[in-house]
């Protein structure tokens, strides 16, 4: 029996995902959590096996409050169960932060009630998971001749388009001032802009935030 956690704000979402994988004979959903700390909680507290959960989840600390910082909390526990992120988010920021955090794989929340079933099996197993468009954004970013932000770049591009300063930044990713900048100096490189302005707009344009 698969032991299975939801992780979701919204209790009807919740109450649905039970419904749907209620159908499957070998998943047993042993425990949900509607915010990052709640999850973090019955992690510890119970054995699982996958963890289902969603990037947006309302908290006390904005830098706490989502499905990437209880991923990479609960991936750090003694014996952590799999998490599989399952999302309305496919945004290259959301999907790197998320597998960054040790996420297994990614999948949208208009999978299939099948594809999801499928998918809780796989992370069970420990084989990688990614949905159609997540694999569709990935091999974009593998085969495209331009140069790619990296992780980090892509975090600071997240947190341009939340409107913080380079001060705010730096606080925020615990790194140097001089840092930030130097980071900045490579995104307006790759993606060829001159502006802060321009760097929030080119990587909407290309779909690297959403």
């Amino acid at each position: 029996m698969i032991r299975i956690m939801l992780v979701d704000d919204h209790p009807i979402v919740r109450a649905g995902l039970r419904a749907v994988l209620s159908t499957a004979p070998d998943l047993d959903v042993v425990a949900e959590a509607g915010t990052a700390a709640e999850a973090i909680d019955r992690a510890e507290a119970e054995r699982l096996d996958v963890v289902l959960m969603d990037l947006r989840l309302h908290g006390t600390e904005a830098h706490e409050a989502d499905g990437v910082y209880a991923t990479q909390a609960i991936r750090a526990l003694a014996d952590p169960p799999r998490v599989l992120i399952l999302t309305t988010y496919e945004s290259d920021a959301d999907i790197v932060r998320a597998v960054s955090a040790g996420a297994i794989g990614y999948l949208l929340k208009d999978a299939a009630p099948e594809t999801l079933i499928a998918a809780i099996r796989s992370a069970a197993a420990g084989e990688t998971v990614l949905g159609p468009a997540v694999a569709a954004k990935l091999l974009t970013r593998v085969t495209d001749t331009r140069p790619s932000l990296t992780a980090r770049e892509l975090e600071v591009v997240v947190l341009l388009d939340a409107g913080l300063t380079n001060r705010e930044i730096a606080k925020r990713l615990f790194i140097s001032e001089a840092t930030v900048k130097s980071h900045l100096v490579h995104i307006f490189d790759k993606l060829d802009v001159t502006s802060r302005s321009k760097v929030v707009a080119t990587a909407r344009q290309r779909g690297l935030i959403g």
